[in-house]
């Protein structure tokens, strides 16, 4: 088991990614930030290549694409299975900020069946 949020859980969460089938062209570079978590905020911040997640690392990046933020409690939801994150964003629960068209590019690639399994083992993974 790997802890929500930690480098360690950032890490696996890329290895699972390895087996996700990319898309080419697609690239980002997103800073994540949840607000409201038991030790305060948290930022974290993922770098997408050919539609694949190749890097992730707690903190901050530079020269990020867009911004995602949300609530401790909506990430543990979706990252649970219990809250999809197009749903998420749609509701207004998910607040982007930068480049919308790479927003776009992104959202398609969390519907697909193997970035969904690859979530799901994921969180069967986490100690949340």
């Amino acid at each position: 088991m790997v802890a929500y949020l930690s480098q360690a859980w950032l890490d696996r969460a890329v290895a699972l990614a390895a087996n996700v089938p990319g898309e080419p062209g697609v690239a980002i570079r997103i800073q994540q930030v949840l607000t409201g978590g038991p030790d305060g905020d948290v930022r974290y911040w993922t770098v997408v290549d050919d539609g694949r997640t190749v890097e992730q690392r707690l903190g901050q990046i530079d020269n990020a694409d867009i911004t995602l933020t949300t609530t401790y409690a909506d990430s543990l939801a979706v990252q649970r299975g219990e809250l999809d994150v197009s749903v998420a964003f749609m509701q207004g629960r998910l607040k982007v900020a930068g480049d919308m068209a790479k927003v776009l590019q992104l959202l398609p690639l969390s519907g697909r069946p193997e970035w969904q399994h690859a979530q799901s083992a994921l969180a069967a993974e986490t100690d949340f």
